[in-house]
């Protein structure tokens, strides 16, 4: 359990957020396919990206953890072994569907669990473009965890169109493609982020991506080598946002972000706060490994509301509980649309940031695919108390919430937090 509670004082500084989750993943991932050692600095230590790690090394990946880096062993493109162990992802499921990828093009069979949350969470979307490549699935009813993947001994190219857009999908396919002869394209409903191809490029793999909007098309012709470089992982806009918002909504703070990237396809929630009057500029803008980096400087500011198109959804589907923090503390109504995959992350989010708000004095309207909040909080003398479902962005967006409120918020549980930002609490503490 956790209180926070309304600050008058603003908040000053500059912090440095968690390391990207999204890339971080990824960077192990490729690391463990190249040939030769590859160093990676800003890894995110947080238990999601410790478990793709050990997945790794079950398949014979040497994964080590020096001083201020970390170093990768890896053992080429076609390299893997069988996992000597069942792949444990905890509540991993960028983990799981990345992970079940990989396995796909290879003659073993991998076995996936997690955690009880992780084992609700449905997987189908993944299995799909799996079978497709010619592996076989075994899993609980409704495609749910555990599961195990049987490689496919002759993996298939595909074509692969898919009907909403996810990067964590398409980069399942990638990653099945690696291994797989052949050219497989996939067809994206509209462009979502692109870590996974922009990671490929820097190591000088060849995918090509034509078109832009809707019917965007990645190719890639796989059992293509490369060579180990070295990565540095960008700090994550995901966890940034709740500073962000946080600076935004506490009187006369001023907050400089260091070394976030800003990948355009993961920015949408800084153009959704810039249009409802946020002040919020980059600095020092720059492109570390293929990915756009800046410095981001926050300015207490008067917010209204906004509505925020469904198209905008796929680049900030991770930001929405706390862009709804910002949304009840504006002036006038915000409704967001295209909120759908909101019911399927680590909790029912459009759910749980709805029933919250309203513990928290707001006014919250949902419905299957959108939320509509009503800028404007009823002030309560006690703590409203938040229920998380051991969802760690709907624990730190109630923080940033609490320090809104004269009675402030009460968590049910923030052990959560360490999957994703483990120096969470540290920097929240630090800012007030």
């Amino acid at each position: 359990m956790k209180l926070s509670q309304k600050t008058d004082l603003p908040l000053k500084g500059e912090i440095s957020v968690a390391p990207d989750k999204s890339i971080s993943h990824r960077s192990l991932i490729f690391a463990a396919l190249a040939h030769g050692k590859t160093k990676i600095t800003n890894l995110l230590e947080g238990e999601d990206v410790l478990r793709t790690a050990q997945a790794l090394r079950l398949m014979g990946c040497e994964i080590e953890r020096k001083e201020d880096f970390w170093e990768v062993n890896g053992v080429g493109v076609a390299g893997l072994s069988e996992p000597t162990n069942i792949l444990d992802m905890g509540n991993s499921g960028t983990s799981t569907r990345l992970l079940a990828g990989l396995v796909t093009p290879y003659d073993f069979t991998s076995f996936f669990t997690g955690d009880a949350s992780l084992r609700k969470r449905p997987m189908g979307r993944v299995f799909e473009p799996i079978k497709q490549f010619g592996a076989k699935i075994i899993s609980r009813q409704n495609g749910l965890a555990p599961f195990a993947v049987i490689g496919a001994k002759e993996p298939l190219p595909i074509i692969h169109e898919m009907k909403v857009a996810s990067a964590q999908v398409k980069s399942c396919i990638l990653l099945a493609s690696l291994v797989t002869r052949g050219t497989t394209t996939i067809i994206e409903p509209e462009k979502c982020r692109d870590h996974t191809e922009i990671m490929m490029r820097y190591l000088g793999l060849k995918i090509f991506t034509e078109g832009q909007g809707k019917g965007v098309k990645i190719s890639y012709s796989g059992l293509q080598e490369f060579d180990a470089k070295d990565l540095a992982v960008p700090g994550d806009i995901s966890s940034a946002a709740f500073f962000i918002v946080a600076a935004l909504l506490v009187k006369n703070s001023k907050v400089v972000i260091k070394n976030v990237g800003v990948n355009p396809l993961r920015i949408g929630v800084v153009t959704s706060l810039q249009e409802m009057g946020g002040k919020i500029s980059f600095l020092n803008e720059r492109e570390v490994g293929g990915e756009k980096v800046a410095d981001i400087l926050v300015e207490a500011s008067d917010l209204k509301g906004i509505e925020v198109p469904a198209e905008r959804a796929a680049s900030m589907i991770d930001e929405y509980p706390v862009f709804a923090v910002a949304a009840a503390n504006a002036k006038g109504v915000t409704k967001m649309h295209g909120l759908a995959e909101l019911k399927v992350k680590e909790s029912n989010r459009l759910l749980m940031i709805a029933q919250n708000l309203e513990k928290c004095g707001a006014t919250a309207k949902m419905g299957d695919d959108y939320l509509e909040v009503q800028g404007g909080i009823k002030q309560q003398k006690f703590p409203a108390k938040i229920t998380t479902s051991m969802d760690h962005r709907i624990a730190m967006s109630f923080l940033v919430m609490g320090l809104t409120m004269e009675g402030g918020v009460e968590i049910d549980d923030v052990s959560m937090i360490k999957t994703s930002f483990p120096n969470f609490e540290t920097i929240f503490d630090q800012l007030l």
